[in-house]
Parts: structure tokens; C-alpha cells; sequence
């Protein structure tokens, strides 16, 4: 999808407003392909402006030029005004009152702000931009591919690291340390590590325990790649597995895979946590899966749609989506397998490709 096409999307669903104005890095990105840490974008029906400082303007100006896009870039200073001052004067050039604001991004205070600023009525417009969003370009799957590829080389790697005696916060150190090494931006969150009982914590944090034999070890991790984001779960096994154990982690796979085989297009995101979760209910575990089944991944590790109780609405077609069910034994262990998956016509394509058969170290 061109940024034209975006662009055109937009206008098409402006139905409570006459203009968007999009504030957030994430969603600046998504509409102009330009990420800075600070600028602001206001589409209108007849225009489209991306305003940066100093620091983007020429960077901004060959993004534009290079993506073929109607954008206009501003450039804030002393003469030209603020960034609400180059806004206001567009909406003052086509006469418009009423402005579309992402109200998930923006607190009351700086709406406030804004609408006193830009001397208009604000409208909240977010659900544009998120539905937009959950429907992936062929071009968005190719990046978050290539970010699990890469998350799937670092799995690889991490295999010959993992072993008694070395200490969670290690482990996720050189997690860190291997995706960064391999080409990623950044880490897509602080990767989880949890052996032993900790692994019955679904968001542990990584401390100074040693892993020892007998563990079962989690590892949750994601990197960002060229913007998209990744995000996996293994967990894995140091020594003799008991009976228990490798039941748990059995009873986890096929949630997984019952979950990832109801996961189509216009099925809704409960339904497919159901089918995980029924799974895990009737092998006895029920009470110990406490989360959803997925959630939305692309620009931000977690966005529209998800797979949860909540999620009464379908799943679109190339919505991409993590699978990852868990059982979680208090003061025991835990498991939890994750993939990322994209929902198409014909059944759901998983793109991430390690190993998810019980690794015994």
C-alpha cells in the first residue's frame, strides 16, 4: 500500500471531522513512512501537511519526494511559528472547525491544549487509524518476516548460551546483546526470562537466580526491525523432564495449534481464545491460564486486534497476531509457546519458524 493510498483511507472514514491531526510517532510514521521523535501531520480533504523542526526538514523533504506522496513539509521556527501555529493556519486557509485527534495517544490535558491552540473543536478519530492499522500491506508481513527471522536466528543462538549456573538477567542480557548485534534498531520490549518458579510469572522480570537442572526456562523476546516489530515465546528444558512437565507443555502446544487452526478471517477474537483455552480446560488447567490468547503486533508490539475474552469483534483478513497460550503453576513452573501469525483466507500462516517440539538442554 502507497502512502497516497493511506492517505486516500484516511479522507474515506473522516466522517466526524474535516481534518486528522496525528501527533504520535507511531501513527506519523504509519502515514507519511517518516519516523522522527518529534513533527506533527494534519490531513485535510484538499491537503496534507507534515510539519518537522529543524532537525527532520531535509530528511522529511526526500521521504516525501521519494515515496511520491502529496505531503507539503513545513518547517517550524521563529518566523513560521509553532508547530499548533502552521496547523491552525491551514485550518484557517480551508475554514475548518472540527479536528480528529488520536484519544489513545493524547491525555485531556494536552487536548486542551490543543483545542485552545488551534482555536477548534476536537473530535476523537483513533479508531480510524487502529482499524486501518490491524490490516497489514503485503509490504508491512514482509518487515515483520524479516523481524522474525531474525528473532528466529537469535532463538538459534540463545540455545548454546542457556545451561546451569548462568543467571536470568545474563540470559536476557545477551538476548539484547544478539539481536542488537544482528542488524535490529532495538529490543520490542525488555525480553523475560523465568526458570524455575519464576516461569509460573507470565511477565517476570529477569533476576540474579541461577538456572539449574530441572528447569523449565521462559524466554519471551522481540526485536524492531526497519519499524515492525517481533515477538516469540519458547520455553525449553534443562535436564530430566517429569511426567507433569512434558504433559503441561504438551497441553500448551496443542491450545496453540487449536487456536491457530480457528483463527480466520471474520471469526472473532474471543472465538479464537476459546478454542485455546478449551483445551487447556479440559486437560485440567484451566484456572491457570489467566491471559488472552494474543494480541495485535506491527509498528507497536501490541495494537489492534487481539485474541481475548474481550475481543467480541472478527479478525480481518492480513491481520497479523501472537499465539501464545500458557499454563502457569504457582510456586512450580510454567509454560508458554508463542508465534506470530497472519490471518488469511485460507487458515492462519504462522511466520515465525523455531523449533516448538521440547528442547531438552
Amino acid at each position: 500500500m502507497t502512502i497516497q493510498n493511506r492517505l486516500n483511507q484516511i479522507r474515506e472514514r473522516l466522517t466526524d471531522a474535516d481534518a486528522l491531526l496525528i501527533i504520535s510517532p507511531v501513527n506519523r510514521r504509519y502515514v507519511t513512512g517518516f519516523a522522527s521523535s518529534d513533527g506533527m501531520v494534519l490531513i485535510t480533504r484538499d491537503s496534507a501537511c507534515l510539519i518537522v523542526d529543524s532537525r527532520y526538514i531535509l530528511a522529511a523533504s526526500e521521504n516525501v519526494s521519494l515515496t511520491g506522496s502529496e505531503f507539503s513539509v513545513h518547517l517550524t521556527s521563529a518566523a513560521n511559528g509553532s508547530f499548533t501555529d502552521i496547523a491552525r493556519k491551514f485550518l484557517n486557509i480551508e475554514q475548518i472547525t472540527r479536528v480528529g485527534f488520536e484519544d489513545e495517544y493524547v491525555s485531556f490535558a494536552e487536548s486542551e491544549t490543543l483545542r485552545e491552540k488551534l482555536k477548534a473543536e476536537l473530535v476523537p478519530c483513533g479508531q480510524i487509524l487502529r482499524e486501518l492499522r490491524a490490516v497489514k500491506s503485503e509490504g508491512e508481513i514482509l518487515r515483520l518476516r524479516a523481524a522474525q527471522e531474525l528473532t528466529d536466528e537469535v532463538f538459534s543462538d540463545m540455545l548454546a548460551v542457556i545451561r546451569p549456573g548462568v543467571t536470568e538477567k545474563r540470559v536476557a542480557a545477551e538476548l539484547t546483546y544478539r539481536t542488537l548485534l544482528k542488524g535490529a534498531l532495538n529490543v520490542s520490549f525488555d525480553p523475560i526470562v523465568a526458570s524455575g518458579a519464576n516461569s509460573a510469572k507470565p511477565h517476570a522480570v529477569p533476576t540474579d537466580r541461577e538456572l539449574r537442572r530441572g528447569d523449565f526456562v521462559t524466554l519471551d523476546f522481540g526485536c524492531i526491525l526497519d519499524g515492525y516489530c517481533s515477538d516469540m515465546t519458547r520455553t525449553i528444558a534443562l535436564g530430566e523432564v517429569s511426567e507433569e512437565r512434558r504433559m503441561v507443555y504438551e497441553t500448551v502446544l496443542r491450545a496453540q495449534e487449536a487456536g491457530i487452526s480457528a483463527a480466520l478471517p471474520q471469526v472473532s477474537g474471543k472465538a479464537v481464545h476459546e478454542a485455546a483455552a478449551q483445551v487447556i480446560a479440559d486437560a485440567g488447567y484451566g484456572a491457570f491460564f489467566g491471559h488472552g490468547f494474543g494480541h495485535g503486533v506491527g509498528l507497536e508490539i501490541h495494537e489492534s486486534p487481539n485474541a481475548s475474552p474481550s475481543w467480541d469483534k472478527p479478525l480481518p483478513e492480513n491481520a497479523v497476531i501472537s499465539a501464545e497460550p500458557g499454563i502457569y503453576l504457582p510456586d512450580k513452573f510454567g509454560v508458554r509457546i508463542e508465534d506470530v501469525i497472519v490471518i488469511r483466507h485460507s487458515g492462519a500462516e504462522s511466520i515465525t519458524h523455531s523449533e516448538k517440539s521440547l528442547i531438552v538442554l
